[in-house]
């Protein structure tokens, strides 16, 4: 499925097989997850994505052929791509372990061609092995709802009340861990989403409403999954003071003006910029022992677009996998 300009629909196409470079494997695709992010690149609002690009960065697939110099993994071998495809490991934030700072970072489904295919090459060194618990389609979401969920969450500290605003793909797997290391979720979707908040509910929130609505005890810190800028004042209203307010996505939209008395008592507002390798190995040992179970919703891979809609609209709870 190729994004020939954004903004724009996706075109279902036969192209030529792609072939691993040096250092690359390839990879037959057996799920890639839809992440709301591949909504940000399809729209515009991520711009500078690669021309005729093969969105998607939640891949599960196996070897087929290894480039020239991989020596790590081998054919037959079933590993996931993740969000950060590729980093220079010359840099200061590469030498000190923050390579997803990168300047020179390279993105799957945005600088390179993603997983809506049957086919993507990867760099073997940022490739990660999955854990044999999880069948192809419930492994798709680990590997960026999982992930940037499971970064956000280290961002907290020792945050005994948290709440989740935006209670998506990432929410709910990011739910499960919270509640394995006995913390207390708080769940906020859109104003009268019943269904998702029966969705958090039964993941074991305490309590879900609207992100209109206030929390029925403070928070200790809050994490913004909703890409939108004017839930960051509410967020800094309901966390106590000293807490965190985490904004977890790779694009918002502009937060508006807020009077300094939310910040202030110490409060502290961050983002989260995508993952490391290190994230990624951290979390796929911690998964199966929650066990987090992640819902999804497989998909025909010629379906991508209106699987983005489906999104787009709101209309999801768990996640969407593309299936070839």
């Amino acid at each position: 499925m190729l994004l020939r300009k954004a903004p724009g629909r996706l075109e279902c196409a036969t192209v030529p097989d792609p072939r691993p470079g040096s250092g690359q494997v390839l990879l037959r695709v057996a799920a890639c997850a839809v992440c709301r992010t591949d909504l940000h690149v399809v729209d515009g609002e991520l711009p500078d994505a690669k021309p005729d690009l093969v969105p998607g960065h939640e891949i599960v697939g196996r070897v087929v052929a290894l480039g020239p110099g991989v020596t790590r993994l081998h054919e037959g071998d079933r590993v996931g791509v993740p969000w950060l495809g590729g980093a220079c490991g010359i840099c200061r934030f590469c030498r000190v372990g923050r390579e997803n700072l990168c300047p020179a970072a390279r993105f799957t489904g945005y600088h390179l061609d993603g997983g809506y295919a049957e086919l993507a090459v990867a760099d073997a060194r940022f490739c990660l092995r999955i854990p044999d618990s999880y069948a192809d389609a419930e492994a798709a979401p680990l590997l960026c709802a999982g992930l940037i969920g499971h970064r956000a969450l280290r961002m907290t500290g020792d945050a005994a009340r948290i709440g989740i605003y935006g209670f998506g793909a990432a929410a709910h797997i990011v739910a499960q861990v919270a509640r394995h290391e006995g913390r207390e979720v708080f769940a906020f979707t859109r104003p009268g989403d019943a269904a998702a908040q029966q969705f958090a509910l039964r993941l074991g929130a305490a309590w879900a409403g609207g992100s209109d609505q206030s929390p029925p005890a403070p928070l200790e810190a809050a994490i913004i999954f909703a890409p939108v800028g004017a839930v960051v004042p509410a967020a800094l209203r309901a966390v106590e003071p000293g807490g965190t307010v985490v904004c977890a996505g790779i694009y918002m939209s502009d937060i508006p003006s807020f009077p300094y008395a939310l910040l202030w008592q110490e409060r502290v507002l961050r983002s989260v910029a995508n993952l490391t390798r290190a994230d990624g190995e951290a979390f796929l040992a911690l998964a199966p022992r929650v066990p987090v179970r992640t819902e999804v919703h497989p998909m025909p891979l010629d379906q991508a677009d209106a699987a983005l809609a489906r999104l787009r609209a709101g209309e999801v709870t768990g996640a969407l996998v593309l299936v070839p």
